[in-house]
């Protein structure tokens, strides 16, 4: 509240309504400010709650008419066939399923080959070519 005094300025200033108003009546002068004060004080918080408050009542009035246009544009129903109809629709809209595989990807075969049989060793195998980049 006295941001803009420092407790020197205050004393000046209690040193010069001591002399003004009189020791007699600087009581009565300090009763008359702080009620004052209080009044302001009051009409502040008071301002301040009713600020709130209509704040508060228009996020309500805004929640109670995105509620009410929920309601009358969709229901529950309505969302719930929509869905079915679209994941109806999305279902027979996919391919059938073959057995042939598409394009890049690879089709696993069953070898009749026991898995040892092709290894470097075997003469039936031609060794891999030695690339460039190979060091002796």
């Amino acid at each position: 509240m006295f941001d803009l005094f420092s407790w020197s300025h205050i004393l000046i200033l209690l040193g010069v309504a001591l002399v003004v108003v009189g020791p007699k009546d600087l009581p009565r002068l300090m009763h008359l400010i702080g009620r004052w004060a209080g009044k302001a004080r009051g009409m502040a918080n008071e301002f301040k709650r009713s600020f709130d408050e209509m704040a508060r009542q228009s996020e309500l009035d805004e929640l109670r008419k995105e509620v009410e246009a929920l309601r009358n544009n969709t229901t529950i129903a309505d969302i719930n066939s929509s869905l079915n109809e679209a994941v109806n629709a999305d279902m027979t809209a996919q391919a059938p399923v073959t057995d042939e595989p598409r394009a890049g990807e690879f089709q696993v075969t069953e070898s009749t080959a026991p898995p040892h049989a092709a290894t470097p060793h075997d003469p039936a195998v031609p060794p891999a070519p030695a690339s460039e980049h190979s060091q002796p």
